[in-house]
């Protein structure tokens, strides 16, 4: 099982509940798939540096996770197909990472 950060942006003209749909099909389909979800993060409406898609934001969530390594071809494929996501990017964490992110998610925790 390798450790994996997924960072994706959806359209901003998107209701709450379409966005809360979206994210609830893509982790279901990470746990459907023997995917153990470590962590997830709604970083909000944000401005993005450069239009994309004519758009000058988007709702940016992120998903930190476990997973067999043949899980991530298949879901990058179901991030290509809905139109709700504007950009994604799934990156494989090494131990230096995975010790930030658990870092990071504490003082998140001890913040809130």
């Amino acid at each position: 099982m390798n450790h994996y950060e997924t960072v994706f942006i959806l359209n901003p003209v998107l209701s709450e509940t379409q966005i809360e749909e979206t994210v609830k099909k893509f982790e279901g389909f990470l746990v459907k798939n023997g995917a153990k979800m470590v962590s997830k993060e709604d970083w909000g409406l944000k401005k993005l540096a450069y239009p994309i898609q004519h758009k000058k934001s988007g709702f940016y969530h992120l998903f930190e996770f476990t997973a067999p390594g043949e899980v991530i071809n298949p879901y990058e494929v179901e991030f290509r197909r809905d139109e709700r996501i504007m950009r994604f990017l799934t990156v494989k964490l090494d131990k230096h990472a995975i010790a930030w992110a658990e870092k990071r998610r504490n003082k998140l925790k001890a913040n809130a």
